[in-house]
């Protein structure tokens, strides 16, 4: 790519050397330089992380050969090297990503997901409904980046530009139509999904989340950040019945569609009904509006009804038939989300990610809607994080499980004993019951070999980590395999 071509949309000011020259390869992080160097004609970009600062790693840089680089400081470098100094170079690496790898967002359908909750979950629901419907879809997310049979476990929700950028031309290469991905906050506050557009754009929810330090310093750039889905897509798909609709819609750009339960939305929920069967719940509900049909998922919740209805709006933008949408909804499943295992006709054991009070509390009330004999609610706490997370998840769990069973999370530099100490702080606020089992699979067969009839025990906390990080080392563990240890050894 030509330097000057590929930041045709960018302000720039070119303090020396030659901006028209051709670039072969693209370095954004000095560690990725090797030793004698195998990049040729190539260009740094200085970005600045919550870490390291590209541009103190200036000299390395040019030693390797850097012909330009892109600033954002003043800098004084030999005069063979072509300065280029811009507002933010973060910006300027999502475009010189999508130039790079010749703008392959443009070859493909391409569906954000931004709002607090529901994004994994809705992204794995319309992956499945286009793929059963013989659409090709590539999948990033919280879980894992997928491309054709490449599952590529994941780091951030959303990754950086260039790695998204270098995803998306690995999907047209493996015949991808289709591309579905979780846009974070924090993807649009650090410019990872510039340089293209959405073909469209789901918004789910928003509530308080992510504010501290190093996220967003208060509620109202959370939600400035989220609402620029909606500024960067061509067609969004709102969550109508959200109180911050009206803020997530202000100075919009795209198309607007609605969903929901209220009479205004463009495609209504109606007559929603719980299933509970041994093993299974789910939830049937109406559908009216541009859509008219019933359905059945097989997750539980109000909130799958939200989920589920986002991907039957934007679905039917693929003209898939209602009968094959409708058997797409209910086969869906994703790891360590309302994940139910099928152990026992006699009681109902599922793994959730729920591991704050908010997602914990969200969980279990919507468990308790289908009447358990018992809600057994299992999980443990992160270590070196917040003490306030114990106490709040404790009561949570107190308040609504019948039994709290406190285990082992990840105790990362703490002592278990002591994570599980501070919870029992919160467990004693409220009224259910609790027994402490530091051994995460000793807890989980405590829960098994003790079960009733109609019990409902929830595995919260991990999800679909398959680790636990003590004293700076992840070792291997993954709560499935530790169920179905149990199971054989039961």
């Amino acid at each position: 790519m030509y330097l000057n071509k590929a930041l045709e949309q960018i302000d720039y000011t070119c303090i020396q050397g030659d901006v028209h020259i051709s670039v072969t390869d693209l370095v954004y992080d000095s560690r990725k330089l090797t030793e004698n160097g195998v990049f040729d004609n190539w260009v740094f970009v200085c970005i600045k992380g919550a870490v390291y600062d590209g541009h103190d790693y200036l000299d390395q840089v040019i030693d390797k050969g850097a012909i330009a680089i892109i600033v954002e400081k003043d800098v004084s470098v030999p005069k063979d090297v072509t300065v280029i100094k811009v507002a933010n170079s973060r910006q300027v690496l999502a475009h010189l990503s999508a130039a790079y790898f010749d703008y392959p967002a443009t070859k493909l359908t391409t569906i954000g997901i931004t709002g607090t909750k529901g994004k994994t979950t809705t992204s794995y629901i319309i992956k499945s409904v286009l793929e059963k419907n013989g659409i090709k879809t590539g999948l990033i997310g919280t879980i894992e980046t997928i491309i054709g049979d490449q599952v590529i476990p994941a780091v951030n929700t959303t990754p950086e530009s260039y790695v998204i950028q270098e995803t998306f031309a690995k999907m047209v290469e493996a015949g991808c139509q289709c591309v579905v991905m979780e846009a974070s906050s924090q993807g649009f506050k650090l410019n990872r999904v510039d340089g293209f557009t959405f073909d469209y754009g789901i918004f789910t929810n928003i509530e308080p989340d992510h504010i501290g330090p190093n996220e967003h310093k208060d509620f109202e750039e959370y939600l400035t950040c989220k609402s620029q889905l909606l500024k960067q897509c061509k067609i969004g798909i709102v969550n109508i019945d959200d109180s911050h609709i009206n803020e997530i819609l202000q100075g919009h750009t795209c198309q607007v569609e609605s969903f929901g339960f209220s009479e205004k939305a463009d495609i209504r929920a109606r007559n929603i009904r719980l299933i509970d069967k041994p093993g299974y719940l789910g939830v049937s509900y109406e559908i009216v509006g541009l859509i008219n049909c019933n359905v059945e998922v097989n997750v539980p919740g109000k909130f799958s009804v939200y989920n589920s209805l986002s991907a039957i709006a934007l679905c039917r933008h693929f003209n898939i038939g209602i009968e094959e949408m409708k058997c797409a909804l209910n086969d869906i499943k994703v790891k360590g989300r309302v994940e139910m295992l099928p152990v026992s006709n006699k009681y109902t054991l599922m793994i959730d990610y729920a591991h704050n009070a908010m997602s914990l509390k969200s969980l279990l009330t919507t468990l308790r809607e289908y009447n358990p004999k018992r809600l057994v609610c299992i999980f443990g706490c992160g270590g070196n994080r917040s003490k306030d997370r114990r106490y709040e998840m404790g009561e949570v769990s107190s308040n609504l499980a019948d039994l709290t069973v406190i285990t082992s999370d990840n105790p990362r530099f703490e002592e278990p004993q002591d994570i599980i100490n501070d919870i029992i702080v919160g467990v004693k606020k409220g009224p259910g019951k609790y027994i402490d089992i530091i051994d995460r699979k000793e807890a989980i067969r405590y829960c098994m070999k003790h079960a009733k009839e109609g019990d409902l025990i929830v595995l919260a906390g991990k999800g679909h980590e398959d680790y636990q990080e003590i004293k700076g080392v992840k070792y291997h563990m993954d709560d499935r395999e530790l169920i179905q240890e149990i199971l054989d050894e039961m």
